[in-house]
């Protein structure tokens, strides 16, 4: 019977204790935390330590931890999606195999494809989805009013252009948006993801950055930078950009929702809007994702069950990811998560609008993209050929990524198809 197999069940839920760390950083981290007063109703002899630690720094130390043999981890660790192939192309052993501890096929067919193609291996699986992040525009309403645009009206990347050359001349100083360019390549990896483009193929054999649609994707770029429609900005240049009322719209993952919520002066508050990403072609998609990440137990964890029992309320419950979303803005990956009721809420500092029902739309439009062990590899190569290109040392976006390309074929060994 039903009740021989409860007993023992919550006999088990009640054994679990001792002390669990996990890594994360910013808002993930910050989550992780809210999320550890539900986990402990259910399972109060659990100590919980949630360690902010910076993105590049949990990465980096991981790295160097599974090449020495994998000591010196925490039970519970934040892996972007994008970057987890390295971890077991390089060190399968590092990780544990959630599997072995009960995360079945059915647990996590509850996330959408896109976010498990990378963690899953064969019959293995070495991460847990968690927040996923699908692209849209956050923008400043009373700015666009100014010059009279309706975000309605803008459909392409042509007709954000034009709306963002009248919002500069309507609000002195203002900039239409920004992107780090110095450091990275967001926009043409967000646009390309649009526009079908990938930097590997799907089988990660080969090098596909010198594909028509990644070009069109890059002459995007370079015909917002030429009109001075965009701006360089890294991360902490946004934040302030958009505190000081000095940025109409920012692209980026949804989860920039508790970022932007988080650091902006509280008079701001009903003063901003979500709006689909313009499509590079009229009538092209209109969704991308960026970004979004994954949690793992560390082979090295002496306390694997209650990790795992964590990481399944964290992030493989409704209530987690909820709680996440709610305090902090990180979208779920969470199928089920979608039909709760806070998703279908106005909410108050976007004006009313209902924007995760909004953004949480795009996902089923967005296009999966295999992460590889190469994209760092590929990234460190792009960064300086964009800068390039639009500072007019290429003649076309064609030629700038057959330069890229080649580049890259020599830094991974990979065949340019």
């Amino acid at each position: 019977s039903t009740m021989a197999i409860a007993v023992p069940m919550n006999a088990l839920a009640k054994e679990l204790s001792g002390k669990i760390t996990v890594w994360s950083w910013n808002i993930g981290a910050k989550s992780l935390e809210a999320n550890v007063p539900g986990f402990n109703a259910k399972h109060p002899n659990v100590e919980v330590v949630v360690e902010m630690i910076g993105n590049q720094q949990v990465f980096d130390r991981q790295l160097a931890a599974c090449a020495a043999g994998g000591g010196g981890l925490p039970d519970v660790i934040s892996i972007e999606n994008v970057e987890a192939e390295i971890f077991w192309s390089r060190f399968p052993d590092c990780t544990t195999n959630l599997r072995e501890l009960g995360y079945t096929e059915e647990i996590s067919k509850g996330f959408p494809d896109f976010k498990r193609v990378e963690l899953e291996v064969g019959d293995k699986a070495y991460a847990m989805p968690w927040d996923s992040g699908p692209v849209v525009m956050f923008y400043r309403r009373d700015l666009y009013e100014k010059a009279a645009i309706d975000p309605a009206t803008i459909k392409t990347w042509d007709d954000f252009i034009d709306a963002g050359e009248k919002i500069s001349k309507a609000n002195p100083g203002v900039v239409m948006t920004q992107a780090s360019i110095n450091g990275d390549v967001e926009f043409l990896l967000m646009i390309g993801n649009e526009n079908g483009c990938t930097v590997f193929a799907d089988d990660a054999s080969s090098i596909t950055v010198s594909s028509p649609q990644c070009a069109e994707a890059l002459e995007v770029v370079k015909k917002m930078f030429d009109k001075k429609i965009l701006t360089a900005a890294d991360w902490g240049t946004k934040i302030q950009s958009a505190a000081a009322s000095k940025v109409a719209t920012h692209m980026f993952g949804g989860w920039f929702e508790g970022t932007i919520r988080g650091n902006v002066p509280p008079e701001q508050s009903g003063k901003w809007g979500v709006y689909r990403m313009p499509s590079v072609k009229p009538g092209g998609k209109r969704a991308a994702n960026w970004g979004g990440s994954a949690l793992a137990i560390p082979a090295s964890s002496k306390n694997k069950d209650a990790a795992f029992a964590y990481m399944m309320h964290a992030v493989g419950s409704v209530e987690g990811q909820i709680t996440s979303m709610r305090e902090y803005g990180l979208v779920p990956s969470l199928i089920n998560a979608l039909n709760d009721p806070y998703v279908q809420q106005p909410q108050e500092f976007w004006d009313g609008q209902k924007i995760w029902v909004d953004t949480l739309a795009t996902l089923p439009d967005v296009n999966p993209e295999v992460g590889t062990p190469f994209r760092g590899d590929a990234i460190g190569v792009l960064v300086p050929v964009q800068l390039d290109y639009l500072n007019g040392k290429y003649e076309s976006a064609q030629a700038a990524l057959d330069a890229a390309a080649q580049q890259i074929s020599i830094a991974t060994g990979l065949p340019i198809k």
